[in-house]
């Protein structure tokens, strides 16, 4: 009997699946799927047909192995959808009785255990027939126990996107610790996200319009057509055959092959200019980003240049984008694109310059040692380091201020009075430090080769404008002569641009950027978040010439890292203050939300750091010993360098021996032991436990910004906000579990309930002492 090839495709709930039952499964999804491809008639497989589907769909049941069994979906000839894993004695029973229907929204196929639902998430005791008294009781007990979906009927649910097989169980959830659990059992993901932005306070026509329209199917569905309903990219986490292997590994491995639909059409829509999107942590921006990318480079036509440009704001997360780059379109894609930060591509264009020698760039700690320098050697000490670093990059360069007279008509909104007397001082000192610089052996700093690069390219683009102004008069003729007298043939160095983290980008990133790309069609597509800034880079991009008001303005609201209850506590450190939308607008974190449930954050006092860093170890450990996570997988911010030397050496001692692993600039000192670093080298990462340390009052915010609140107070606000967002970066890189620690008094930026609730970290030591609370995620 000759072989028949076979295509096999993966849902998303199966990927699900996979991520819960860990590598055995994948690995034996793997043996299985390779196996199916090559011949379906292979006994070994035990491929039997369950039931049909209706129409053209018909249910089979596959063994991985001798634990496990898959449930799969034959829509076309030899072409299945792996719909459905399930292991132990009962595997089949499990895959028989799941219900698999086609959503009526997205067109998508999705699947729903009833049994197990009603069973183990939502099940009631039945209610007796109220008693006339109770009747007449207070409407607002009454109202206390409704169900809580009460309010919508089925038609508006449906109508919405919830799965129809799960309405019964739903009309029985009265309180959010069922929600939670309902919400953590494998749903179709529309079906969740509905449910949670309801039970937020969305309202059903906000939720049908920003969440169920993303889901909408652009043709009309039918209920009956599996085919169709298997080729929709929402029911695949990979949509090439070749690449469905792939598909079954952690983290980006499957969201580079499978988009949410809001996601998807920001990535292929078509901007007018440029576009923006926001969301915040965990909401999908870089993959967005990197998809964007590929769908520029797919409509370039053949060629070996590189007409796009894919940046970031540091090399660390550039050499990050690079690799994701060609994980999703191998060398061909990559060989397109260049991908570097802004300030090695700044450095290459004033390195590229004939006679310019800006001397070699000083690291941010010798930067501000020469402001130090500077001041005691003019004998002024009315302005700190930090303030007049800030001055320089963010008012004398961002708006190019080359004169005194300039400087003092700068606008400095935002950033609190300074009277002409001050400005003409701090002027000085600027002249001072740029004279130090310029003094033998040369130096610079990174802010001032950004300022450079973007005078050089605003000055090429502006030959480039010139010499197609003088071609366009003259007759569209090829000037040979004109273009050989400039010294090369002058062309946009750029067709697109794509920004990754442009919340952290200053204003000559912006400068040089946009004269490096002319203006047009998808002309520079950035992704970011104000609340996620870390570095005091305000811009506003429309006096950058950078438009995305409007229709060009996106935003992404559903996190798929974090889990509802990490990203509801970390929410309060930042509720209350006010963030820009990389513009001239405001911007929020209103209907951000997650599908992932999981465990409350942990809080632990301890006396002193001593005693907190034991305590750490201590928590450490068990999570390694007792529930099996990797130490690679878990993370320890901690207050500042000094902090995470004495953190290591607590791990590295008895009775811990717990290997740990620095974070650096290029990433973490070794591939193994637990990761430590400062709050600003978490960004940008994620791990599966995150121990955020020394949230002390005094520490977080810092206490050196107190001499700030009376004397600048408009300073201080802004400090207190970054702060804010740097510890709410933090705790968002949390993925399953988030653990809070402090000595003395906790940090104001915590919660009240933070104190209260806060276990005495003492007592981990004490032989009857309390349990850590810990669970396996």
């Amino acid at each position: 009997m000759s072989k028949v090839r076979t295509q096999v495709t993966v849902s998303p709930q199966a990927h699900v699946d996979l991520r819960r039952l860990g590598h055995p499964a994948k690995d034996a999804v793997g043996d299985f799927v390779r196996r199916l491809r090559a011949d379906r008639t292979n006994r070994a497989l035990r491929l039997s047909e369950l039931r049909t589907a209706g129409g053209n769909g018909r249910l089979f049941v596959g063994a991985l192995d001798g634990q496990r069994m898959a449930l799969l979906l034959e829509t076309e000839k030899n072409r299945f959808t792996v719909l459905a894993i399930r292991e132990g004695a009962l595997a089949h029973d499990e895959l028989a009785r799941l219900t698999v229907g086609i959503n009526q929204i997205s067109g998508g196929i999705e699947l729903i255990d009833q049994a197990e639902v009603s069973a183990n998430v939502v099940a009631l005791p039945e209610r007796s027939e109220p008693t006339d008294a109770q009747q007449a009781g207070d409407a607002a007990t009454h109202a206390l126990h409704a169900p809580l979906f009460a309010g919508y009927d089925d038609d508006v649910l449906l109508g919405l996107g919830v799965v129809a097989p799960l309405l019964p169980a739903l009309r029985r959830v009265r309180d959010k610790g069922q929600l939670d659990a309902l919400l953590g059992h494998n749903l179709p993901e529309l079906t969740k996200d509905v449910l949670l932005a309801l039970h937020g306070g969305m309202g059903p026509d906000a939720v049908r319009e920003q969440i169920t329209s993303t889901w909408q199917a652009d043709d009309p569905v039918d209920p009956h057509d599996w085919a169709r309903a298997a080729r929709r990219p929402v029911s695949q986490v990979s949509t090439e055959d070749t690449a469905v292997l792939d598909a079954l590994g952690e983290g980006f491995d499957a969201w580079r092959l499978f988009l949410h639909p809001d996601q998807r059409r920001l990535a292929t829509a078509d901007f007018k200019g440029s576009g923006k999107v926001t969301g915040g942590p965990g909401t999908g921006k870089t993959v967005v980003a990197l998809h964007r990318v590929r769908h520029l480079v797919d409509r370039l036509p053949p060629g070996r240049t590189r007409p796009v440009l894919l940046t970031t704001y540091n090399t660390n997360l550039a050499a990050d984008l690079r690799k994701r780059l060609r994980q999703l379109g191998g060398e061909e894609l990559v060989g397109r694109v260049d991908v570097k930060s802004v300030d090695q591509l700044a450095r290459e264009v004033t390195a590229g310059e004939r006679g310019e020698d800006l001397g070699s760039a000083l690291d941010d700690e010798s930067a501000m040692n020469l402001w130090h320098t500077v001041c005691t050697e003019e004998g002024v000490f009315d302005y700190d380091a930090d303030f007049l670093d800030s001055e320089f990059k963010h008012v004398i360069l961002a708006q190019g201020c080359g004169t005194l007279p300039m400087y003092l008509r700068a606008e400095r909104r935002g950033r609190g009075p300074l009277h002409r007397r001050d400005r003409i001082a701090v002027w000085r000192l600027v002249e001072a430090y740029r004279a130090h610089l310029a003094a033998p052996p040369r130096r610079t700093t990174y802010a001032l080769i950004a300022d450079r690069a973007a005078r050089v390219e605003q000055h090429r683009m502006a030959r480039v404008e010139e010499q197609a102004s003088y071609k366009e008069e003259h007759g569209g003729l090829d000037l040979i002569h004109r273009e050989d007298g400039s010294g090369m043939w002058l062309k946009p160095r750029y067709q697109h641009i794509v920004v990754d983290e442009a919340q952290d980008l200053s204003a000559s990133h912006w400068r040089m950027l946009r004269a490096m790309v002319p203006k047009g069609p998808n002309d520079i597509f950035l992704v970011g978040d104000a609340h996620q800034r870390i570095y005091a880079h305000h811009v506003i991009l429309g006096r950058l010439g950078i438009e995305t008001r409007g229709r060009a303005s996106r935003r992404l609201t559903l996190n798929y890292r974090t889990t509802q209850q990490i990203l509801t506590s970390a929410h309060g450190l930042i509720d209350g203050e006010t963030f820009d939308d990389l513009d001239a607008g405001a911007d929020d974190l209103k209907g951000y939300r997650s599908i992932l449930m999981g465990l409350a954050p942990q809080f632990w006092r301890a006396p002193d750091w001593q005693t907190e860093m034991r305590a750490v170890a201590t928590l450490i450990k068990e999570r390694h010993d007792q529930y099996g996570t990797p130490y690679s997988a878990m993370a320890i911010s901690v207050p500042d360098r000094a902090a995470a030397t004495q953190m290591a050496v607590t791990l590295a001692t008895q009775p811990f021996l717990i290997p740990a692993a620095e974070l650096r600039k290029e990433g973490p000192s070794k591939d193994e032991g637990v990761r430590i670093g400062t709050m600003h080298r978490f960004k940008g990462l994620e791990f599966q436990r995150v121990f955020l340390t020394g949230v002390s009052d005094g520490q977080v915010p810092h206490q050196r910004f107190e001499v700030f609140r009376a004397t600048q107070p408009e300073r201080h606000r802004q400090e207190m906000q970054r702060a804010r967002s740097l510890l709410f970066v933090a705790a968002t890189r949390a993925r399953d579990e988030l653990i809070v620690t402090w000595n003395g008094r906790a940090s104001r930026f915590l919660p009240d309930s933070a104190e209260r609730h806060a276990f005495d970290a003492t007592e981990l030591f004490n032989q009857d002492g309390p349990p850590s609370g810990s669970a396996a995620a």
